[in-house]
């Protein structure tokens, strides 16, 4: 199916899955918890990502992939802020391909419709956006410019 068709059927769908992905660990247990000030958490000790029964879809999915990534980085429970920032960019970086980027961009530059197109949290379209390289910048300036062109 072209990209023209499938956007005729809604959006294409990331090739990253968070939840396949945890399905694939047997030995990873999935808890829900109230958590006060997090949404998230991983314990390497007792294999359990907790998260937050309280947040909406796209949260939660932001949230487990955040999660997988301490778990495939082997981290401790609690990390730097510097580790931090490192795994909410690898896991925006996981669910926000650049075309879908660039597309969601180039429809909108509001960053809540920019996340909800993308089907993750404003945090993780954040992290995305904030971090982008100089060539994945410069693609998503052409891109822009011509859509501008084309209008």
């Amino acid at each position: 199916m072209s990209p023209v068709a499938a956007r005729a059927y809604g959006p294409v769908m990331p090739l990253f899955h968070p939840w396949r992905v945890l399905r694939g660990l047997p030995d990873v247990t999935l808890r829900w918890e109230r958590m006060p000030g997090r949404l998230g958490h991983w314990c390497q000790r007792s294999r359990t990502i907790t998260l937050h029964p309280d947040q909406s879809q796209a949260e939660r999915r932001s949230t487990l992939s955040h999660e997988l990534r301490h778990l495939a980085a082997g981290h401790a429970e609690e990390c730097s802020a510097a580790t931090e920032l490192e795994v909410c960019v690898q896991a925006a970086r996981d669910l926000i391909a650049l075309d879908a980027l660039a597309d969601a961009l180039v429809w909108s530059q509001d960053e809540w419709e920019v996340a909800d197109e993308l089907w993750v949290d404003v945090e993780t379209a954040r992290a995305r956006i904030d971090n982008l390289t100089e060539s994945e910048k410069s693609y998503i300036e052409r891109r822009m410019a011509a859509n501008e062109g084309a209008a």
